[in-house]
């Protein structure tokens, strides 16, 4: 229920309505006038809950309290919700070993952490005539990040000038260790 669409009250312009009380049991279909005139006796809003039903569905509650418990959900879900980030990680065909591993250390800690990674190799002048020289670098980068480190979320395949291949972490929660 987004409460921002809500109609409240003198805005719920139908002739009848099918009433809930604030218990929530059942009143039955009730001209509007009188669903307003009930409302009014008990304190309470009456809010237009199903607008889309036939007659539309209104409910007796506080208005105000009701759409802070809805700011209040929403809330509480955004807060449960970890935004996933992609992380690029950049070389050449010709890297050296060294240079590779510490690459490959980056990319397993970027998985550690929850996030996708964009492994890019970038090909320079003569280079892209041995491209499979960055598919080898790239299966390296495979071999060394173990199979259960990462879920392949596409192979690698040439963008213009570079190769490129995306993963996201594995499916066992490995934990970060220091």
């Amino acid at each position: 229920m987004a409460s921002k669409n809500l109609r409240i009250n003198k805005n719920i312009r139908v002739r009848e309505v099918r009433l809930i009380d604030d218990e929530g049991g059942q009143k039955g279909i009730v001209p509007t006038e009188e669903a307003l005139k009930i409302a009014g006796e008990a304190g309470l809003d009456l809010v237009e809950v199903s607008p889309n039903a036939n007659p539309p569905v209104c409910k007796l509650l506080d208005y105000g309290k009701f759409k802070f418990e809805q700011e209040k959900k929403s809330k509480e879900s955004k807060k449960k919700q970890k935004a996933v980030r992609l992380k690029e990680i950049r070389m050449q065909p010709k890297i050296d070993k060294h240079d590779l591993q510490f690459k490959t250390k980056h990319i397993d800690e970027f998985l550690k952490e929850g996030n996708k990674v964009k492994v890019t190799v970038r090909f320079r002048g003569r280079e892209l005539a041995h491209k499979e020289l960055g598919k080898d670098v790239l299966d390296r980068i495979l071999d060394l990040l173990g199979e259960d480190a990462y879920n392949m979320d596409k192979q690698a395949a040439m963008e213009g000038r570079t190769m490129s291949m995306y993963l996201s972490p594995g499916s066992k929660k490995r934990k970060r260790t220091n």
